[in-house]
């Protein structure tokens, strides 16, 4: 390899990019955009559940009850209603997604010590929704009946009763247990995936439809320094792009970063080139910069943001679709950042999926080697 020949193709790549908006602003604008729209969109925290309330008791023990949902920071209290169709109503324009119904002789069967049955209905058009909604509501249930049985026994034995089994949940790592805290680790591994093999696309199709091409392949330039030519600008802003995204987490987002930020970037470094190496394969292949783009996002968007583990879990999908996720090179980048993150994980931790990453880099780039060989034959 001839390094002042790679200088050359790197000062070439660099003028074209400055002279051109678009690679310009895919390069730099576009993952701070989608980063910011993503982030900012995307959360999977269920709070103030809309809530309307029947109670048809309306004494002081309805009114406790009720008291407990709208104290809670998981439902907000929409309204009370008196039927049925005010309650479907209500349901229909979005106004309530949970009814809590109170019978008639609610305190009337808890005085007496009989179980008293209390009705929830829930929108279930959003399944997701409505099951941690369901949670949330049996949740203040079991206080509630927790804190009636306490009572009773204190009644009866005039002294302070003890309840026999409580759980105490302690959570690690997201102690708040907010979804941006691991939202935002794997939407950067996601957008540095697609914005790379977006940018790196259009690189060797440009060169034949320019018909630049034919000039290179009159020069002594080797396929190899071409590729790493091309590939060092786009290298060296998505490491900015990470950058960016690393200090948009931090102070825009407030995700915090409980992990080395030297490896954060340590690994990014390792997974930029296999990345850029993918779209750069792309576009040995196709020849045209439009069906290039289009096979990049299709490629890289697609398979990062489903099965990578960004936003479902692997673990519940189907097993052949786990399978096929061993192949999808941001699984392992978004483990690692979430694993940094939220864990503080060092290398010893995060060793096997970056290795993988690497052997992703090198194989990649010596497919494009051999593939750009054949077509400049």
């Amino acid at each position: 390899m001839n390094i002042h020949r790679i200088i050359a193709i790197i000062r070439k790549e660099f003028i074209h990019i400055i002279r051109d908006p678009r690679s310009l602003g895919m390069a730099i604008a576009m993952p701070v955009l989608l980063i910011f729209l993503f982030g900012s969109s995307l959360s999977l925290d269920v709070d103030n559940v809309p809530l309307v309330v029947w109670d048809q008791n309306d004494t002081n023990e309805s009114r406790e009850f009720i008291g407990r949902f709208t104290s809670s920071r998981y439902f907000g209290l929409s309204g009370y209603v008196n039927s049925y169709a005010e309650i479907e109503q209500a349901v229909d324009k979005r106004e309530a997604i949970l009814a809590l119904v109170i019978p008639v002789d609610f305190s009337r069967k808890l005085e007496s010590g009989r179980k008293a049955d209390v009705q929830l209905i829930v929108d279930g058009s959003d399944a997701n929704t409505a099951t941690i909604a369901i949670g949330y509501a049996q949740m203040v249930t079991d206080g509630y009946t927790s804190s009636l049985l306490i009572e009773a026994a204190q009644k009866r034995g005039g002294k302070t009763a003890i309840v026999p089994l409580e759980a105490k949940p302690r959570v690690w790592f997201n102690q708040n247990m907010q979804a941006k805290n691991y939202i935002i680790p794997g939407l950067i591994a996601v957008i540095m995936m697609v914005i790379a093999a977006l940018l790196t696309s259009l690189t060797i199709a440009r060169e034949w439809e320019n018909g630049t091409m034919e000039q290179l392949i009159t020069t002594p330039l080797k396929p190899i320094e071409l590729i790493i030519g091309k590939l060092t600008p786009y290298f060296l802003i998505g490491m900015f792009d990470v950058l960016f995204a690393v200090l948009m987490g931090q102070y825009f987002f407030e995700v915090p970063l409980r992990g080395n930020a030297a490896l954060v970037f340590g690994v990014a470094a390792i997974f930029l080139p296999g990345s850029l190496a993918m779209g750069m394969l792309i576009s040995i292949l196709t020849r045209s910069q439009l069906l290039a783009s289009q096979l990049a996002m299709v490629l890289t968007f697609l398979p990062s943001f489903l099965l990578s583990g960004f936003m479902y879990a692997i673990a519940n999908m189907p097993i052949a679709i786990q399978g096929i996720t061993y192949l999808v090179p941001s699984r392992y980048f978004v483990a690692i950042l979430k694993n940094i993150y939220l864990k503080g994980a060092g290398l010893s931790i995060i060793l096997s999926e970056t290795m993988i990453l690497m052997f992703f880099a090198v194989a990649l780039i010596i497919i494009a080697n051999k593939k750009l060989k054949k077509r400049l034959v």
